[in-house]
């Protein structure tokens, strides 16, 4: 049997170091939907989209960065192109759940396609953005 320790310590440092970013920003979704903020500012669903692409972009680079340690050296533009990625599939799947939530419990938080499409191309410009200006020290 494999030691699985290598995983602990990547799952545990990955949390430690980056989980507060996503979830800040879902904390403050979670509080918006509460307080009805996003029906009584509706522009407030653009930044936090692009916003959201940021912070799991950066929560992502961590992840593949501390990986490392049991994966061998990750170059990288393998480690931004990555991210980058999972962060797209993250937005498109986060869409699902907002018209899943829609459908079977009668919310309002998606205002059509054009509003979809809008929150994936936020949430992967805040990708883009993080992807082209963080540089781990």
């Amino acid at each position: 049997m494999k030691n699985k320790q290598p995983w602990i310590d990547w799952i545990t440092a990955t949390l430690r170091e980056s989980a507060w970013a996503p979830f800040s920003v879902f904390s403050f979704y979670v509080i918006g939907l509460a307080l009805h903020l996003f029906r009584m500012l509706p522009f407030i669903d653009i930044p936090t989209h692009f916003l959201g692409g940021v912070t799991i972009t950066y929560f992502y680079r961590a992840a593949i960065r501390n990986s490392q340690k049991f994966l061998g050296d990750i170059p990288i533009p393998i480690q931004v192109l990555l991210a980058f990625t999972a962060t797209g599939t993250t937005t498109v799947l986060w869409e699902f759940y907002e018209n899943f939530i829609d459908h079977f419990f009668g919310t309002h938080m998606v205002r059509g396609l054009e509003d979809t499409i809008m929150d994936m191309a936020m949430g992967l410009s805040g990708a883009l953005v993080l992807s082209l200006l963080y540089r781990r020290r």
